[in-house]
């Protein structure tokens, strides 16, 4: 199978946001606690905005934050006016209500779109911005020149930050002049969470993946010519990185995503991305 370079193509969004005046605002991003993998992706969008000129600032706060005083830790930050966005960098430690802490962040700062209302809007077609992770999922399929409306689609592992926003976004009809209902934007959708059989992937042709389980899914599973969207990020029993395939048994045809390079860099940029298209206009 052909490996996506992931890095490449942010670089490409990267350059094209440069032709644009960065916003005059500052770039927030709130970690909690002491997670070593929530550290390494906070500095890399840090890495990413700092290379666009882009004030971006971490606001650290320690593991025993209670959910009152993040959710008014934040609220303050948010109602900032100088502040043109705000992420909360997951997972959060496990005695934090994630939703409660997202529901604070405004649609019109809410770069991650995952807060309430910032959800409602995207999945009702009404949000200035997508979820990165769909937003990545559109550039390797203008890329590649995939006709949705031909394929069939499976989405493995249904949370927040990818397989729900995906799974919603290819299920929503597409909008055509002069009908309120639109075209379906794909053949099928199997949505798989953990547990689920995962037989059924052998019809799809095009897999997208976000559980964060190495290994989880092997080259036998696929469809002759499939393509393989990978999110997920974890570490192998040798301590490696890995995304949720295993791609040293993939020799079908097609194109996949590797862990790491492959669709990390580009949500990055895509995030950065939400934060131009937001702030557009603002001074």
């Amino acid at each position: 199978m052909r490996a996506i370079d992931g890095k490449e193509i942010a670089k490409e969004i990267i350059e094209r946001l440069k032709k644009e005046t960065a916003p005059q605002k500052i770039f927030a991003a709130i970690l909690v606690g002491d997670n070593a993998a929530s550290e390494s992706f906070v500095k890399q969008k840090e890495k990413a905005a700092k290379e666009l000129g882009v004030d971006f600032r971490i606001y650290r706060f320690p593991e025993t934050s209670t959910n009152d005083s993040l959710r008014k830790e934040i609220n303050t930050i948010v109602k900032l006016s100088r502040v043109g966005a705000v992420i909360v960098q997951l997972p959060l430690p496990a005695h934090i209500n994630a939703h409660y802490v997202l529901n604070t962040i405004p649609p019109e700062k809410d770069v991650d779109v995952l807060s309430e209302r910032t959800l409602g809007a995207f999945y009702n077609n009404r949000s200035n911005v997508v979820a990165p992770s769909v937003a990545v999922c559109e550039e390797l399929f203008e890329r590649e020149k995939i006709n949705l409306q031909e394929k069939t689609v499976a989405v493995v592992g249904l949370g927040i930050l990818v397989g729900k926003p995906i799974a919603v976004w290819l299920m929503n009809p597409v909008k055509s002049l002069g009908s309120d209902h639109g075209a379906r934007k794909v053949k099928e959708v199997y949505l798989l969470d953990r547990g689920s059989d995962l037989e059924i992937i052998k019809k799809a042709d095009i897999v997208i993946s976000g559980v964060g389980k190495a290994g989880l899914l092997q080259s036998e599973m696929l469809k002759h010519g499939a393509v393989v969207v990978d999110f997920g990020y974890s570490f192998n029993g040798e301590g490696k990185i890995c995304g949720d395939f295993n791609y040293d048994e993939l020799h079908a045809e097609g194109w996949y995503t590797p862990t790491p390079g492959g669709t990390g860099p580009i949500l990055v940029a895509k995030l950065i991305e939400n934060f131009y298209i937001v702030n557009r206009g603002n001074k």
